[in-house]
This record gives structure tokens, sequence and C-alpha cells, in this order.
């Protein structure tokens, strides 16, 4: 058991129901070619879990259902999947719009030289982790060379239309370096903007804040640094209760790499899976979840949800309000 769970089970956060299911996340494996402090999902280079065929083609067998709009893809890297081009290809093909949450560096790697390419042909989004536009503070966070290595793909992305053309979305990923709320997105949006473009030439059509989670890695390091009480004291005095109406997981579901559902991929990383609505034991699978309604079913909080309703809001896309 993950050592920040106990903690956080002791802390209450208000009952929330699931709204209509629009959106299907998937975690494709833990496997990245990067390591960040900052990763909630604790993805690394040495990571063996990865989704199998059988599951992933109970994904495809549920989109073929038409009940979700967007498919939204993680990891890890969700482009080390050797079936990530397939999934793409079949959800475009049947309309949903597809989002690649891709760390940048991955679209160099050997065997991805042509992702970015096919991401643009496909009318992909793309949500590109860069957590500053600052040197040494995205290499202090993620490692060496890595800013220059971003700036070279998104520079690319730029050149295949992305963050100019409407088909083409390109979102930045903010995180804080430490234990902080992030600043106003609307504002460091402005500065991503000008710095960006003053100093390389480059060009996206938005930037997502988002908080850090007090979950894996992050929660490891700063149980280490005793900060994780002060930590958490900071997100609770800074909980807006109308947050509570935007938050990701009133409409969405977060699939594990084994096929296992949760009602975020935070749960998911605590394995705190979805309850069942049919009250039967055992998870809630993906080649499941088209015989189940899930509209109204609670969904299971923990302390760590109030990473996702501090200050402005935080989610998977960006801040709240």
């Amino acid at each position: 058991m993950l050592a920040t769970l106990p903690r956080l089970q002791q802390i209450i956060f208000p009952a929330i129901e699931r709204r209509v299911l629009d959106t299907l996340q998937v975690n494709l494996g833990y496997r990245c070619n990067q390591q960040c402090l900052h990763c909630h999902v604790n993805a690394g280079p040495r990571r063996k879990e990865v989704m199998d065929d059988a599951t992933l083609d109970a994904v495809l067998a549920y989109l073929a259902q038409g009940q979700v709009q967007t498919l939204d893809l993680t990891g890890g890297a969700p482009e080390l999947h050797p079936r990530f081009r397939e999934l793409v290809s079949a959800a475009r093909s049947r309309g949903l719009r597809v989002l690649d949450r891709c760390n940048l560096t991955v679209l160099e790697e050997p065997e991805q030289e042509s992702t970015a390419e096919f991401l643009a042909a496909q009318g992909v989004d793309v949500i590109a982790s860069l957590p500053c536009y600052l040197e040494q503070n995205v290499d202090t966070q993620r490692g060496d060379g890595v800013f220059e290595a971003s700036l070279r793909v998104l520079q690319r992305l730029n050149r295949l239309g992305y963050g100019r053309d409407a088909d083409k979305i390109l979102a930045l990923v903010y995180n804080p370096q430490g234990p902080s709320l992030p600043p106003s997105q609307q504002a460091l949006e402005a500065d991503y903007r000008a710095q960006l473009a003053q100093r390389y030439g480059i060009v996206f059509n938005t930037l997502y804040t988002l908080a850090n989670m007090p979950i894996q890695r992050f929660g490891s390091t700063l149980l280490s640094h005793g900060q994780f009480d002060d930590y958490m004291a900071l997100l609770q005095s800074a909980h807006q209760p109308a947050n509570l109406e935007q938050v990701m997981c009133r409409r969405l579901v977060s699939v594990d790499w084994r096929g296992v559902l949760y009602d975020c991929d935070f749960n998911q990383m605590l394995d705190l899976p979805l309850q069942r609505p049919d009250g039967n034991h055992g998870p809630l699978t993906i080649a499941e979840l088209a015989r189940h309604v899930l509209t109204g079913h609670p969904i299971v909080v923990r302390g760590h949800c109030y990473g996702c309703t501090a200050g402005q809001g935080s989610s998977c896309g960006g801040a709240l309000t």
C-alpha cells in the first residue's frame, strides 16, 4: 500500500456523484522514457506494466458502442504501446476526439520518429507536459536535456500545424515544482505565450495548470521532507466548493493497464477502484462497462481529492474556475 494512503483515508472529502459519462481515459502502461519528480504515476523506463492485447481489444469493443465522445490516452508514455496507433486510428474513424498526453521527448525515441506526423494526420489533440518556459526549472524537474528536446519537438509540431491549424490542438501542461498551488492559469498562459514566442518562435493553443497530487513519487517526497501535512493543510484551506461541480471524475472513467475501472487516474494510482453499481464483488472492468449505467453513482473520494478543488481547481483539462 502506498505510504500516503492511510493518511489520505483519514481526511474527509465531500460526497459527490457521477453525471453522464463522456470520456474514457485509458492508461496504456506505466513505462516511460522519463522519470519526473512530480509524476503521480511513478512512471519510468524500468516499469513493466503494459496493457495486453485482450484488454486493448476490450477497449476497442467498448468504443464501438458509441457511448463516449472522447478517448484520453495516457501512461507512462502512451506512444510506447505497440498498438497505440491502431487504437488512435480506430477511435478517430468513429469520430471520437482523441487526446494524447505526451511528454514531448518520447517523440524523439527510437521507432517514434514518425509519431508526430501520425498524430497530425489523425487530428489528435496533443496535451504536452512543459512545466516551465525556463531550461533550469524544466531540467531540474524532468532531467538534464529535457528542455532542449522538448523545444525541438514543439517546433516540429508547430511545423506540422499544431498550435496553428484548427484541427491540430496543442495544449501545454504546467505543474508546480514543489508543495504549492499553481498560479493563475490565465496569467501564466500569457507568460508562456510571450516567452516561448519571443525566445523560440513556439505557439500553442492553451495552457493547463495542474496541482501536484500528494500520491506516488510526489507524495513520497513530501513525506521524506516532512511536508505532507503542511501540503494537505494548504489544499484543504484553499478548497472551493464551487469546483465540485466541474471535477473530471463526474464524467470520466479511468481504465488501468489491466482493464480495471476507476473514477480518475489518481484513484488508479492509489488502487481505489470504482464502486460496482451492481453491488457484486471484485472490480468493474472495461469488458463490463457497456452493461452498466454509472450516472448518479457515488464517486470514491479520499483526502487527495482536495488537489482538484483547491484554489482555481485542477483537472486533466486544467483549471476549473
